[in-house]
C-alpha cells in the first residue's frame, strides 16, 4: 500500500454498536483488535487518522431520555461512553506497537488531552493516531456531528464511516431484501430521498464544508486498506 494511498489525512467514524461484535453488549476484543490492526496498516502506509467512535455500545443518550432521563444528562453520559471506547481503541492500538492519543472534547485531563484541532495534527503528524472522544462537547449533537466537525476541523481529505453494511442501499439492506446499493449518490439525494446515512446535521455540514464520505464495511478484515487505496467499495457520498 506504500505511494498507493488516495488519501493523505481520514478521519474514519466508527460505530460503538460494531464494537459489540456478536456478544450484543459492551466491547468484544475479538472485534476491537481487528479495528486494530486494520488501522495500524493504513498508518504504516503513512496515512495520517483522527478516529471518532459512538457509544451506542454502552449508553445513547436518546434512548436514554425516552426511558426517562434529562435529556442533557443523558447526552452527558453518552459523552462518556464514547470516552469508554477511545479508552479501549488506544489501548488495542498501543498494544500491537501503534502510538495512540485520546482526545476529549471536555477537560478530563488525565484520563486524555482536551482536545485542540493543533494537538491532534500535530500527533498524526507524528504517526500516531488522534483519537477524539466526547463528541463535540454539547448535548443535541450526535457523533456523527462530532465527526463531520472533526474531519472539517483537521482538515482530512475524506471522513470515512466504517459501518457493518456494505454501502448506503435504497433501503435498508437488512430488512429490504429488493435493496439497490448506491456506487455513489450526492449529499442532496441522501436529503431528497430520506437516506439514514448520518443525521441532517452531519451532512449539512459535509456538504457545506465539501468533505466527501466513504461508508463501507469496517467489519470485514482489509476493508479500510482497500478504501485508503482507492479501490470501489462502499458508497462515495459527494
Amino acid at each position: 500500500m506504500e505511494n498507493r494511498t488516495k488519501y493523505r489525512r481520514v478521519l474514519l467514524k466508527l460505530s460503538g454498536e460494531s464494537l459489540m461484535g456478536a456478544q450484543g453488549y459492551g466491547i468484544d476484543r475479538d472485534r476491537l483488535d481487528a479495528y486494530a490492526s486494520q488501522i495500524k496498516e493504513i498508518v504504516s502506509a503513512g496515512v495520517e487518522v483522527a478516529i471518532v467512535i459512538g457509544g451506542g455500545n454502552i449508553f445513547r443518550g436518546l434512548s436514554g431520555a425516552a426511558k426517562g432521563f434529562d435529556r442533557v444528562m443523558g447526552d452527558q453520559m453518552g459523552m462518556l461512553a464514547t470516552v469508554i471506547n477511545s479508552l479501549a481503541l488506544c489501548s488495542a492500538l498501543n498494544g500491537i506497537g501503534q502510538a495512540a492519543r485520546v482526545f476529549t472534547a471536555i477537560n478530563m485531563f488525565p484520563i486524555g488531552e482536551q482536545y485542540s484541532k493543533w494537538k491532534a495534527i500535530d500527533a498524526m503528524g507524528r504517526g500516531d493516531v488522534s483519537i477524539i472522544a466526547g463528541g463535540t462537547g454539547n448535548p443535541f449533537f450526535t457523533t456523527d456531528t462530532g465527526s463531520a466537525l472533526r474531519a472539517v476541523e483537521v482538515e482530512a481529505d475524506v471522513m470515512l464511516k466504517g459501518t457493518r453494511v456494505d454501502g448506503i442501499y435504497t433501503a435498508d439492506p437488512e430488512k429490504d431484501p429488493t435493496a439497490t446499493k448506491f456506487t455513489e449518490i450526492t449529499y442532496d439525494e441522501v436529503y431528497n430521498r430520506g437516506l439514514r446515512v448520518m443525521d441532517l446535521t452531519a451532512t449539512a455540514l459535509c456538504k457545506e464544508n465539501h468533505m466527501p464520505i466513504v461508508v463501507f464495511d469496517m467489519d470485514t478484515p482489509g476493508n479500510l486498506a482497500k478504501v485508503i487505496a482507492g479501490e470501489p467499495i462502499g458508497t462515495l457520498v459527494y
